[in-house]
């Protein structure tokens, strides 16, 4: 899956190196900004935000990985892909413990510098909906404890009705985790917390839990669950061989932690709900 409006950096000390990758995203429909230096790079990222920056590690001056360290530092979810010509297991672990996206060899063909960014973008995009389905559980969360709650009236019909309305029993415990019944969410760790014990979940786990959090109340077809939680369209009998397992994980990591797996209902032929916590 392609993201036409994905904005991508690239910086390079090499003239011909920043055209040729320039020109190679270019084709597929990114738009591409190129930096020179690193210091040049910094000074562009504090004016705009990028989808990817792809930077070489040899540079003068500000290195490749250093540049990786100073932008992880401003930005944690940042997606960064370093290139480089001279190869070393230690610079490889180094920038991926620093978080680097992607390690690519020079010279590296064109396929293999799309498909690089591509995952990267794909990446990013995740990213920026599960920062902004947060924000909404924030916000919705904030407001319900401006309001009293007010009784909805009984109906027959199925009505689909605003996020807020799905959140009673969330609230935000501070800046950095979140309360959903007995469950704390740690956004930025990928994990929750039972009863005194920390479950790691993956980040299609995190995203497939927050936004049935977000959506209580209704049962989410599994081709939404793709869509918002995975980035792609698919079907809805592929997108539930897709969901499948990532709820029975889910379930199985609850379960172990004493918590009742059955909060995530599965409705045949429908769909997943998240069940209101006890």
């Amino acid at each position: 899956m392609e993201y036409h409006d994905a904005t991508i950096l690239v910086v390079d000390d090499e003239g011909a190196i920043r055209y040729s990758v320039t020109k190679t995203l270019e084709r597929v429909g990114y738009q591409v900004v190129t930096a020179s230096s690193g210091e040049e790079a910094l000074s562009i990222l504090a004016e705009r935000d990028f989808d990817v920056v792809l930077t070489d590690i040899r540079m003068p001056g500000i290195s490749g990985v250093d540049l990786l360290a100073q932008i992880k530092e401003q930005s944690p979810d940042a997606v960064v892909i370093l290139m480089t010509g001279y190869a070393s297991l230690g610079t490889a672990v180094e920038s991926l413990r620093l978080g680097a996206h992607d390690y690519l060899i020079k010279p590296s063909t064109s396929e293999d510098i799309r498909e690089s960014v591509r995952r990267g973008v794909e990446r990013a995009h995740n990213l920026q909906r599960r920062r902004q389905l947060l924000s909404a559980i924030r916000s919705n969360v904030n407001e319900l404890s401006r309001q009293p709650p007010i009784e909805p009236p009984m109906s027959h019909s199925t009505v689909v009705r605003p996020v807020h309305e799905y959140n009673e029993a969330a609230t935000v415990t501070n800046s950095t985790t979140m309360a959903i019944g007995p469950l704390t969410i740690y956004p930025g760790r990928y994990q929750i917390e039972v009863e005194g014990k920390l479950i790691d979940l993956t980040p299609t786990e995190f995203d497939l839990l927050l936004y049935l959090a977000a959506h209580r109340g209704r049962v989410v077809p599994c081709s939404e669950l793709v869509r918002e939680v995975r980035g792609y369209s698919i079907e809805e009998n592929e997108a539930r061989e897709v969901i499948r397992p990532h709820v029975s994980n889910l379930r199985r990591k609850l379960k172990n932690a004493g918590q009742d797996p059955n909060i995530l209902v599965n409705v045949r032929g429908i769909g997943y709900r998240l069940n209101e916590p006890n």
